[in-house]
C-alpha cells in the first residue's frame, strides 16, 4: 500500500510517517497543497491522509479538486477543528473519514486500513487465496493456519497481488505501490522482491505462487 501524507507540522509528520511505515505502508510525505496536487497527479495512491491547515490553503480544497477529476482515493482528514460544522464540511468535501488532533497513532492506522476495506476494493480485513490468509490489520500471513514470517516488502507485495488476484500487475504498478519517493529502487529491485516472495511461498507449502508474464508483469495463481 502507498499513502500520501499531507502534513506541515514537521515533528508530527515524521511520527505519522514512521508509524505507517512500521505498519507496512509506503508513505510519500509533502507539506502543502501544491506539492500534494503534483504528487497525486503522478501517483495512484491507495489512500491519503490530509491536514486541513496547510501553508498554502485548506486541505478541503485539495480534496474537492481531486474529487472533481473523478478521483475516488480514500481520504482521511486530520484537524484540530472540532466543531460539528467543520466535520460536516470535511465529509461534504469528499473525505471518507475525519480524525481530530490529538489522536492515538494506533487509531489512525486502524482508520487507514478501514477506508481501504470499503467497497472500492470489495475486500475484508483478511485476504485469502488458495491456502494463504493475510490479515491486513495485524500484518501477518499464514498458510493452512501456520504462521509464515515475511519482511515488510514481501508482505506488501503479497497483499498487492492478492488484492488484484486474477489480474496481471505490471512491474511499474508494483514499484509505485511498494516504494515511496524517498526509497532507493535499483533496476532489479522488483525482480528480487518477487523472487524472495516466490521462494517464501514455495517453502511454506502454499498452493498458489507468483507467476511471471514475461515483459508484462506478475500475478498470483
Amino acid at each position: 500500500m502507498r499513502v500520501l501524507l499531507v502534513e506541515d507540522e514537521v515533528e508530527l509528520a515524521a511520527i505519522i510517517a514512521s508509524a505507517l511505515q512500521r505498519a507496512g505502508v509506503a508513505v510519500d510525505l509533502v507539506e502543502d497543497c501544491s506539492s500534494a496536487d503534483a504528487a497525486w497527479a503522478a501517483v495512484r495512491y491507495d489512500a491519503a491522509v490530509i491536514d486541513r491547515g496547510l501553508p498554502d490553503g485548506d486541505g478541503l480544497d485539495l480534496i474537492k479538486q481531486r474529487r472533481d477529476t473523478g478521483d475516488r482515493t480514500p481520504v482521511i482528514i486530520l484537524t484540530a477543528r472540532d466543531a460539528v460544522a467543520d466535520r460536516i464540511a470535511g465529509l461534504n468535501a469528499g473525505a471518507d473519514d475525519y480524525l481530530l488532533k490529538p489522536f492515538d497513532m494506533g487509531e489512525l492506522i486502524a482508520r487507514v486500513h478501514a477506508v481501504l476495506r470499503r467497497p472500492r476494493d470489495g475486500l475484508g480485513a483478511v485476504l485469502r487465496s488458495g491456502n494463504i490468509a493475510l490479515d491486513t490489520l495485524d500484518r501477518s500471513v499464514s498458510v493452512e493456519g501456520r504462521p509464515v514470517q515475511m519482511t515488510r516488502r514481501e508482505l506488501g507485495l503479497l497483499e498487492l497481488l492478492m488484492r488484484r488476484e486474477g489480474r496481471v500487475v505490471a512491474k511499474a504498478a508494483i514499484e509505485e505501490s511498494l516504494y515511496s519517493q524517498n526509497d532507493e529502487v535499483s533496476g532489479n529491485s522488483i525482480e528480487v522482491a518477487v523472487h524472495r516472495l516466490r521462494r517464501r511461498l514455495e517453502d511454506s507449502g502454499s498452493t498458489v505462487g507468483v507467476r511471471t508474464v514475461r515483459g508484462v508483469g506478475y500475478f498470483l495463481s
